[in-house]
Parts: C-alpha cells; sequence; structure tokens
C-alpha cells in the first residue's frame, strides 16, 4: 500500500503529465491552424486581382501576303494591395515580390512568356524579349507607378504580364482591314487550346523585417476572350488566400 506522501506525489506526477499532453495538444491545434488559415491580422490585404484579356497580332515581316499575322493572347493581372484598418500597428511596406510563376501546360498552345510593364510607352505591357521575366518585383515608395515597378508603402497596385504567343497564324490577301478582336475565331482557336491555371508566389516585405508570403491560383478562362477579343474579369473572392510569416 502507498502511504500519503507517495499518493500525492503519483497525483502530481499525473496532473503534471495532463497539463503537458493538453499543453502540447494546444499547440499541435494552433500549429494546425495556422497551416489552414495562416495569418489572421495582415497589416495589408489583397482586396482584388483584375485579369484584363485581350488578342494581338503581330505582323510577320516579308511575307507575300497582305496580313500575315502572328496572333497572340495576353492575360494583363493587376492586384490591389489596401491597408488593413483593423491592424493597430503602422507599418510600411518595402517591397512586393512575385516569383515561382508557373502555368498548367497540358493543352495550352503557344508559347508562354511572363511580361514587366514597359516605361515610355503608351502601352502598359509589350510583348517583347526585353521584357520577359521569370519573376518580378515592386519596391515600397511614396507614390504608386505600375510601369516604373513602384507600389505606395501604404498599398497600392502590382501587376505583371501572361501572354501566350504564337497561337495561330492569320493569312489572309484581301485588302480590307482586319478585325484582331477577331483573331481567335478566325483561326479556329478553341477554349482547351488557350485556357489554363497560373500559380504564383506573392511576398509582402515590411520594413520591420516582416515577411508575408501566399500562393496564389487563377483560372485563366477562354470563351469570352475568343468571342469577343476582349475579357475583363474582376476577383474579390480571395477567402481562400493564405498568407503565412516567413521571417522574424
Amino acid at each position: 500500500m502507498y502511504n500519503k506522501s507517495t499518493k500525492k506525489k503519483i497525483i502530481h506526477v499525473i496532473i503534471l503529465i495532463v497539463i503537458f499532453f493538453v499543453v502540447l495538444s494546444a499547440i499541435g491545434l494552433y500549429i494546425l491552424r495556422y497551416q489552414v488559415k495562416g495569418e489572421s491580422n495582415l497589416p495589408f490585404n489583397i482586396t482584388k486581382i483584375i485579369i484584363a484579356q485581350s488578342v494581338d497580332g503581330t505582323e510577320n515581316l516579308n511575307q507575300p501576303e497582305r496580313w500575315n499575322l502572328q496572333v497572340s493572347e495576353n492575360n494583363d493581372i493587376y492586384i490591389y494591395l489596401e491597408k488593413n484598418s483593423k491592424y493597430n500597428k503602422t507599418e510600411i511596406i518595402e517591397s512586393i515580390d512575385i516569383n515561382n510563376i508557373t502555368f498548367n501546360k497540358n493543352n495550352t498552345k503557344g508559347e508562354a512568356k511572363f511580361y514587366k510593364p514597359v516605361v515610355d510607352e503608351k502601352a502598359m505591357f509589350k510583348n517583347l524579349e526585353e521584357n520577359e521575366i521569370t519573376q518580378i518585383s515592386y519596391i515600397g515608395d511614396l507614390e504608386s507607378n505600375i510601369k516604373e515597378q513602384k507600389i505606395s508603402n501604404q498599398g497600392g497596385i502590382v501587376a505583371f504580364r501572361f501572354g501566350i504567343n504564337n497561337i495561330s497564324n492569320y493569312i489572309f490577301n484581301e485588302s480590307e482591314e482586319v478585325d484582331y478582336s477577331k483573331l481567335l475565331q478566325l483561326t479556329n482557336i478553341m477554349e482547351d487550346d488557350i485556357k489554363t491555371t497560373l500559380t504564383f508566389d506573392i511576398i509582402i516585405n515590411l520594413t520591420t523585417g516582416k515577411k508575408y508570403q501566399s500562393n496564389i491560383q487563377l483560372e485563366i478562362p477562354a470563351k469570352d476572350v475568343i468571342e469577343k477579343g476582349t475579357n475583363g474579369i474582376e476577383i474579390t473572392d480571395l477567402s481562400d488566400l493564405v498568407f503565412k510569416r516567413i521571417d522574424n
């Protein structure tokens, strides 16, 4: 038989073991919740993403035909970041990084490239080799300037282009003008030829050294841009975005 002192020690050990497992379980649940939900109160939030779709044709030079065009389809991605009014500390954006940009290549025709905005041009983007990127950074500044890859340090817009070049070739010998908006239809491009899923990581870097990262997946549709030549998609339901702290 145990004496009273020994019984008390056993009870204390059991209580300590129970407390240990309760604490361990609580930590485990917190880690699991964080992996699923991520940060619950970010200093800056992504409030919407806009995809501006368009069709273009580039002339193939020194060809005998009246019209000989290389057809491309462009997807300009605009990501809007705003200061979180519920975040009770002052934070400043140092930079916004976009990297690990990939897409589903299974059915996509043509040659997919990613492009940065261009400076000193009327257009926001041009599908030229010197503008090609594999990642892009926007530096925090007093004011936003997409063309110069600057974002206001209290929120703004970052953008890049996902272009699919050389999808098809349009040849036409008549003298009348070509309706560029119909180029995908005129060359018998179908939805499955260009619709895809675009994936990339976005990192919010703050001057305090804090970094928050999320992976974004965007479905790139095709039906409307094939039929109309242009299409605008606004995504405001971003509840599935999960940001996690990656430093400090």
